[in-house]
């Protein structure tokens, strides 16, 4: 599955209880509810690189399928994150949440669970 291009979110379910249950600030809890992302992949084979654009701050993660790597969260902590690619998804997982990314029809899907919650972001390719 090629994941690479220009991704503008246009919806976010429970994002605030994801942010919550992952100890993120209430500070970046308050600011990110009111901001839609603009994510930029880049795909060559086994390696991506990722990059999360808002007004405030853009984030850029380079990751190879199946290696460890380390990651930034919006609030400055580092995690560490394996990325494997099963059926056409991306799934990442950490200590704290898994992540599965896929394309459905036109649109990227992310489904985010860290105990309890589960995080949804759908994009569309711009």
């Amino acid at each position: 599955m090629d994941f690479s291009g220009t991704w503008k979110v246009y919806s976010e379910d429970n994002l605030e209880g994801f942010l919550k249950v992952v100890g993120a600030p209430e500070m970046v809890i308050k600011m990110r509810k009111n901001i839609k992302p603009v994510v930029v992949i880049e795909q060559n084979g086994a390696d991506f690189t990722y990059t999360t654009k808002t007004p405030i701050y853009t984030k850029v993660h380079s990751f190879s399928l199946g290696k460890e790597c380390e990651m930034t969260a919006a609030d400055g902590r580092k995690f560490k994150c394996t990325v494997r690619e099963e059926n056409g998804k991306l799934i990442a997982e950490t200590e704290k949440f898994t992540s599965v990314r896929e394309i459905q029809g036109d649109d990227m899907v992310e489904t985010i669970t860290a105990g309890p919650e589960t995080f949804i972001s759908r994009s569309k390719r711009v």
